[in-house]
């Protein structure tokens, strides 16, 4: 592959929500202090909100990292597509490790109850994490809310973190949905990389990956970079993915911007228009739609199912590569 031509020990750029290669932007770094606050101290419901691509479930998983290091129980809910309340709770309950031979709600939320204050108790932390949130029903999340009555006068048995895209802020401004809304202690969000950003982004990824090289990616190529992703972690990776692809192909390095160009077209990422900044965060007021998002959400999807296609083909041409020159290294 190209790590050995690029002098990397692993893959940089990989599209897997990978803890260890979480950019600490200004933005991760409150939502992430945000979080652990709400969680230590027990405000009971959290909510995580962000476009796609722009952190969440990397940010959840180094989140997760650290809750279990210092000992919390967690159940992370990350399919929540389709989900009937039944199987909500199944998952719930498997997440904690409880036993539970009874498939009736009112059971399953007596051996919960009775589980979260033996933890209490014991002076233990336990957290729900549910990503892609606004997938859930109203009648879901209105389940979800209920959760947050496990309580005893001091404080709340289950914290629970919302994490989903920026409409599940519309879907919770809903008046049915006026009771959870009102549950939700501390909102945070995650926003687009900066220009700076980045440029610091793709140095801090290659540099977790190993590289003590030179440059990898000329400074004009990480500016082509910014201009097609428009600060979207995601797309910087796909970007930076199959330019380091392409470049090892015609071995350039440091890779020029014209790599970055031709992988834009590509995908066509050089007919979408420069994406608006997300709303600060004290704003309350649903987004109207924004086709520019929609449009950056479909190439995602589009580049990430053809990475994936790639990725085998590259592997396919290394080893072929590679045999090669074992049978011209054993030929006299």
């Amino acid at each position: 592959m190209y790590r050995n031509f690029f002098e990397l020990r692993d893959t940089p750029f990989t599209v897997s929500p990978d803890p260890r290669y979480l950019y600490r932007t200004k933005a991760i770094q409150e939502a992430l202090a945000g979080l652990t606050y709400g969680i230590q101290t027990r405000k009971g419901f959290l909510l995580l909100t962000g476009e796609v691509g722009t952190g969440k479930t990397t940010l959840l998983n180094r989140l997760l990292d650290w809750l279990r290091e210092q000992d919390v129980a967690t159940a992370y809910v990350f399919n929540s597509q389709f989900l009937s309340v039944r199987q909500l709770f199944d998952f719930i309950l498997a997440d904690f490790g409880i036993a539970c031979e009874s498939r009736i709600k009112s059971q399953m939320l007596m051996k919960l109850n009775q589980w979260l204050l033996d933890r209490y108790r014991k002076g233990k932390t336990t957290v729900l994490i549910i990503d892609e949130a606004q997938n859930l029903s109203e009648a879901l999340l209105e389940e979800v809310r209920l959760l947050t009555n496990l309580e005893t006068p001091n404080g709340k048995l289950l914290q629970i973190v919302l994490s989903g895209q920026p409409e599940l802020e519309e879907i919770v401004q809903r008046p049915q949905l006026r009771q959870l809304r009102q549950r939700i202690m501390l909102r945070c969000k995650t926003m687009p990389l900066t220009r700076e950003e980045t440029h610091a982004y793709v140095a801090e990824r290659l540099r977790v990956a190993g590289s003590k090289g030179g440059p990898v990616f000329s400074s004009e190529a990480i500016e082509a970079i910014f201009n097609y992703a428009h600060g979207i972690p995601r797309v910087v990776n796909l970007l930076c993915e199959h330019s380091l692809i392409n470049a090892f192909a015609d071995e350039l390095k440091p890779i020029p911007p014209s790599v970055v160009e031709e992988v834009a077209r590509e995908f066509q990422l050089d007919t979408v228009s420069p994406v608006a900044r997300v709303a600060p965060v004290a704003s309350l007021a649903p987004p109207a739609p924004d086709p520019t998002v929609d449009s950056v959400r479909s190439s995602i999807v589009q580049v990430e199912t053809l990475l994936q296609n790639l990725r085998s083909f590259l592997y396919g041409a290394e080893s072929v590569r590679s045999g090669a020159g074992a049978s011209s290294e054993r030929k006299p």
